[in-house]
């Protein structure tokens, strides 16, 4: 068998316009898709490459075990990314063996302060390795700007922010013109190395240059504590023609993922003055008589909509309101562009299937409203129906007495933190809803619950499965734990698990199931 070949696919800044056709292509066809995020598990290389990926294909997310936090590692930090570098090349390797052809996505370009490099050295002597260059954040910083960087003869230095301050303030003296990377935590150090070469009053700052969040402001105008990694200094060499900032978020045109992977834009100009709210509302499971009063109003009275693709589309169009539809793996861009919509004054509704705080939208909308810049913008929760208590309504009480809802996904938390969940829920004795407990790519997760589970509770125990429960394909059927089939159960099943005092029973209009809440009775 041939080996596979690894493509270091430059997505540029952040703008999914602004990829290439090339990287565009070949992320489509790639069999796996590798990307890094912080332990938080937001990749924005993914949410910018999520456009153009199809379905089926292997996703390898490579999770930095250290980023600016403290390390108990023995090696320190640099020993914990050497391992994490290695350890991940190794995972790519694996496939690149079995002749899959691998995409590396790198924001930016793959070879400019980019984590490809660390896998190109360990790879490219092995396997066939082709990188393809990306729009490199400087780029978009200039174009944010509106004015030339460098021109004829003068001199572009480009600057780790992460210098010594005396170092970055020499340099920064005996150049035409600089940009200054990764900033974040060193700002300051950064702005004091401005100010101590005379280059403050000439210095720019832009913030997630391309994005929807895009900042531009003059770089002694910058609040310190809100200056996120993914922004950059400039400081131009000729003398600009123009105003700077040209530019600021409220003045440009937004965009966002539409279904069918196009960008939809959404003119700033079409939004109020004031700052406008979020609210995080949950549709129910399926059904819209199970949708409440109250969500519905909400729904009606919001300018844009932001949601998983699905779920969006169970929400009846309305001339005039916006809809931002995208894949279910980027809730924290998700949560963002909401804010981000709700800041300029929209009044955004984030959609969620069942109810927002369980498993699903709320909790990564309130995680990133509270970063400084979303401080001032108002967030309501919106219960709906859950999952679990719709199932259990179609054959009785089966959660009528303790339980505990469970998510089989291991893609946010590792397996052994959700087998070590479902073994103390089950020596407790408590019935358990299991939500996510099986996808395209994830079929192994249901067995190794099923004999986690038999550890604890007799194989006659029952189980509810109940299948797209509200829905035009709804299925509901109980069985008993041995029975368990994981090839019978995918996405879009529930389980619920019964306890010691679960009891199962037959009727004229099928079978019945309750949990006591008297312990003897069952």
């Amino acid at each position: 068998m041939s080996t596979g070949k690894l493509w270091g696919i430059g997505l540029g800044p952040g703008d999914p316009e602004l990829v290439t056709v090339k990287a565009a292509r070949l992320i489509a066809e790639a069999d796996v898709v590798a990307f890094h995020s912080a332990k938080h598990g937001r990749s924005i290389s993914r949410a910018i490459a999520e456009p153009y990926l199809r379905a089926g294909q292997i996703e390898e997310h490579l999770v930095y075990p250290v980023t600016v936090e403290t390390t108990d590692h023995p090696g320190g930090y640099q020993g914990a990314i050497d391992e994490f570098y290695e350890q991940a090349a190794a995972r790519l390797a694996t496939h690149l063996a079995a002749g899959r052809t691998v995409a590396l996505l790198a924001a930016g370009d793959p070879l400019f302060y980019s984590s490809y490099m660390h896998m190109h050295r360990r790879l490219a002597d092995r396997f066939d390795a082709e990188i393809v260059p990306g729009i490199t954040s400087v780029s978009a910083a200039s174009a944010a700007l509106g004015t030339p960087l460098v021109e004829g003869e003068q001199v572009l230095t480009v600057l780790p922010g992460t210098m010594p301050v005396d170092e970055l303030t020499a340099r920064l003296r005996e150049t035409d013109a600089a940009a200054i990377m990764k900033l974040g935590r060193t700002f300051p150090g950064v702005r004091q190395a401005l100010s101590d070469s005379g280059r403050l009053g000439d210095a720019y700052y832009v913030e997630r240059a391309s994005s929807t969040r895009q900042r531009v402001l003059a770089a002694a105008d910058v609040d310190e504590a809100d200056v996120p990694y993914f922004s950059i200094t400039l400081v131009p060499g000729p003398t600009p023609t123009t105003p700077i900032p040209a530019r600021r978020t409220a003045d440009r045109d937004q965009s966002a993922p539409a279904t069918d992977g196009r960008r939809v834009p959404v003119a700033d100009a079409e939004l109020p003055d004031a700052t406008g709210e979020v609210v995080v509302v949950g549709l129910g499971p399926g059904d819209t008589d199970w949708t409440t009063p109250q969500v519905t109003a909400a729904l009606a009275e919001a300018t844009d909509l932001v949601g998983y693709t699905t779920y969006i589309n169970r929400v009846p169009e309305r001339a005039g309101q916006r809809r931002h539809a995208s894949d279910n793996k980027v809730e924290s861009e998700r949560a963002a562009m909401a804010l981000d919509l709700a800041k300029r004054g929209a009044r955004v509704a984030v959609i969620s299937s069942g109810d927002p705080g369980v498993f699903a939208m709320a909790a990564a909308v309130l995680e990133v409203s509270a970063e400084p810049q979303f401080k001032d913008v108002p967030v309501r929760v919106l219960p709906g129906l859950t999952a679990a208590n719709a199932v259990a309504s179609r054959v009785g009480a089966p959660l009528g007495h303790d339980y505990a809802m469970i998510s089989l996904s291991d893609r946010l938390k590792p397996w052994d933190v959700v087998a070590q969940r479902l073994s103390a829920v089950a020596a407790a004795d408590m019935a358990i809803a299991i939500y996510n407990p099986a996808s395209s790519q994830r079929r192994w997760q249901v067995g190794a619950m099923r004999d986690v589970l038999l550890e604890h509770r007799p194989p006659q125990t029952p189980v509810v499965l109940g299948r797209d429960v509200g829905g035009p394909t709804e299925t509901v059927r109980v069985i008993t734990l041995g029975e368990l089939d994981p090839d019978e159960v995918d996405m879009r099943t529930l389980l619920i698990i019964g306890s010691s005092t679960t009891t199962a029973f037959d009727t004229p209009d099928g079978t019945r199931v309750f949990t006591s809440r008297r312990y003897g009775t069952s």
